[in-house]
């Protein structure tokens, strides 16, 4: 573990981490819409502004969280994630059911454990909002993996779903660390033994072994690209994709987008943990990308 940073160098990886994850989500979001699919064969981009969607309207709660407790408070996470709700940004139904309740005054431990029939919720949003809390830990991954655990509990209580939240906040801690980011294969390694045994974990070690596949799309065909939504079925893809591309944002959303599925949620965690490591996107993607609310710190407390 290399020295503890600043809390000003601490924002601006986050800060870093979360325009890589909305410009994903933004971007990726595009590709839904049946007018666009001829220019996703074609990698060439949609004109107009892109909005972003629930991904990254809870990754900035998450974000303002951290920069003004410095860790994760569950309950103050809870009411912002319910504070900055925007049914219309394309949450889950039963998640903006509960944030609904929470902003009436509900408990979100009552609400998030008893969905789908008490076994909590195995969806993948607990990790498509978490790499700037990743980022935000890059000197200590194993921190990461703990306060994204605390984190995906407000809304996500199933197993797997925690976590999924584990491992990407793991690879961008890992993928973040100020001494320069890993190999594809040492950053899928720090992953698998920062995370309890489970469905993702499993994911994770067949994404490793097929690191040295070019194929996307046979990649995705045996991992998942979140057409189900579940952690289990989205996290290992979308790290196998963000692993073999540290170094180069704009490769790495198109390798991920290109295979369908949940495109907003997998190119939202690739885009953090890219931009964890320093891969920028171009300055187009950001300009065409909605700004992030006013509400998001920019600066250290």
């Amino acid at each position: 573990m290399t020295a503890d940073l600043s809390p000003d160098r601490r924002l601006d990886r986050a800060l870093a981490s979360l325009r890589g994850l909305a410009v994903g989500d933004a971007l990726g979001s595009q590709f839904f819409t049946p007018a666009h699919y001829p220019l996703l064969k074609r990698r060439e981009l949609p004109d107009g502004s892109w909005p972003w969607t629930d991904d990254t309207e809870m990754a900035c709660s998450v974000l303002a969280v951290l920069t003004t407790h410095g860790r994760i408070d569950q309950d103050v996470l809870a009411r912002s994630f319910a504070e900055h709700h925007n049914a219309d940004r394309g949450y889950g139904p039963a998640v903006n059911r509960l944030l609904d309740q929470v902003r009436s005054g509900g408990d979100w431990r009552e609400l998030a454990s008893a969905l789908f029939k008490g076994q909590g919720s195995w969806g993948n949003g607990a990790s498509m909002r978490v790499a700037p809390l990743g980022a935000w830990y890059a000197t200590d991954p194993e921190q990461a993996t703990h306060q994204a655990e605390i984190s995906a509990y407000t809304t996500h209580q199933h197993r797997e779903a925690v976590v999924g939240a584990m491992a990407v906040a793991a690879a961008a801690a890992l993928a973040a660390d100020p001494a320069g980011p890993p190999t594809s294969k040492a950053l899928l390694d720090g992953v698998i033994a920062l995370v309890p045994r489970s469905a993702v974990g499993a994911g994770l070690r067949r994404a490793r072994d097929m690191l040295d596949y070019d194929d996307a799309g046979t990649v995705a065909a045996v991992l998942g690209c979140g057409r189900r939504t579940t952690a289990h079925d989205t996290v290992p893809f979308a790290l196998w994709s963000a692993a073999r591309a540290l170094d180069d944002y704009e490769r790495a959303f198109w390798a991920t987008v290109a295979v369908g599925g949940d495109m907003d949620t997998t190119c939202a965690i690739v885009g953090g943990v890219v931009a964890a490591a320093g891969g920028k996107p171009p300055a187009l993607w950001l300009e065409r990308t909605e700004a992030l609310p006013e509400w998001v710190p920019t600066k250290a407390d």
